[in-house]
């Protein structure tokens, strides 16, 4: 496997003027239409590095935000790295509960869904100490105000489940950093909030070229591809998580989702109609629907009419049920041999060392500190 990322093409989008090197919506989107386009010319270009902390199942939230990408990026041919980062559990809470069965659960839901570790990297934070290694120089080249300014550090920090701001809450825009640039990637499925945790790693990586390059680039400017995926909320009308309980899982069975949905908020009126900014947690039903049926929500809508809340509930149960069916079989296959999850995550955790090795390597040599 080589460790470099091919650089990407000189033709995208520039930034803004006057704000070197920033990635704001509009310029992450028109940047995004481009990477599409390349990616769907010459996928093996692309290097791509993704993830989740292991807090838990992951659920429909997730699945039409990002897990369906990552199965689409890897099976046009992008090589794609999947991050466990067990390390980054504990930037919000005092104790890593569990870790060991929710990082398996996280693997389960991968493989269920298509990620095929054949042909990506499945690996753990802790099992790559080169990874965690390089945390150390990337700190050196941003400064405090910068770590304080950032829009998603301050969001994270304020639904902190801690009393006091760890460290390594504070310092987390650094570690994806670590995380990103270990393996060169040079593309990221990233969602609008985290655009400036990726702007974070483009100044590191920029700034360690400038400043130990002597002449070339050690680490590729990762990409941003902006997610298109649709907002789901959850059962009670708000964003749908984990840590609310207000999710549908993959892992749920048939009628533990029916029960969910049949629980989940609506409003009074009876006619179905699909309007996010009026009618948003029915609007969300309804979209839910349409992304398992493959139509529209307006359609989804149409053939419900004025049946009601319960006709919308009974329609969006039936679509999720049917859709997630071959998933939570494939779920269900795999979770017989826990063994072969721990294999996985052996040969992803190898395969990961040897390429963290590598650029840890050349960053002590680029910093005269190989001895």
């Amino acid at each position: 496997m080589s460790t470099l990322a091919p650089s990407l093409p000189s033709s995208l989008p520039s930034s803004p003027p006057g704000a070197p090197g920033a990635l704001g919506t509009a310029a992450a989107r028109a940047r995004s239409a481009v990477l599409e386009q390349r990616i769907r010319q010459d996928p093996g270009r692309f290097r791509v590095l993704t993830g989740d902390r292991p807090t838990g199942r992951l659920h429909l939230g997730h699945y039409f935000g990002t897990l369906h990408n990552r199965v689409r990026l890897q099976d046009l041919g992008a090589e794609l790295f999947v991050i466990v980062a067990d390390y980054q559990v504990l930037t919000d809470r005092d104790v890593a509960d569990r870790l060991p069965e929710h990082v398996e659960e996280l693997v389960l839901d991968h493989l269920a869904v298509g990620v095929d570790p054949e042909r990506s990297t499945v690996f753990t934070h802790s099992a790559v100490p080169a990874l965690n290694q390089l945390l150390l120089p990337f700190l050196s080249l941003v400064s405090v105000a910068e770590l304080q300014r950032n829009p998603t550090v301050k969001d994270e920090i304020a639904h902190s489940r801690q009393s006091a701001v760890s460290g390594l809450m504070f310092t987390y825009p650094v570690h994806q950093a670590a995380d990103i640039l270990f393996c060169k990637a040079n593309l990221v499925p990233v969602g609008q909030d985290q655009l400036p945790h990726l702007e974070i790693t483009r100044t590191v990586a920029r700034r360690f070229n400038d400043r130990y390059g002597s002449g070339g680039a050690v680490f590729p400017e990762p990409e941003a591809l902006l997610s298109e995926a649709p907002l789901l909320l959850g059962t009670d009308g708000t964003k749908m998580s984990k840590s609310r309980g207000n999710a549908i899982q993959l892992a749920a069975d048939a009628d533990e989702t029916a029960r969910r949905i049949r629980g989940a908020k609506t409003d009074s009126e009876r006619h179905i109609a699909y309007d996010p900014a009026g009618r948003p947690e029915v609007a969300s039903l309804l979209l839910l629907a349409a992304l398992c049926q493959g139509r529209t929500p307006e359609e989804v809508a149409a053939g419900i009419g004025s049946a009601g809340s319960a006709a919308l509930k009974r329609t969006v149960t039936e679509s999720v049920n049917e859709y997630l069916a071959p998933i939570r079989a494939r779920r269900a296959a795999y979770a017989e041999d826990r063994g072969y999850l721990r294999r996985i995550l052996r040969e992803g955790n190898e395969r990961a060392r040897e390429v963290a090795d590598r650029t840890l390597g050349e960053v002590r040599a680029a910093m005269n500190a190989d001895y």
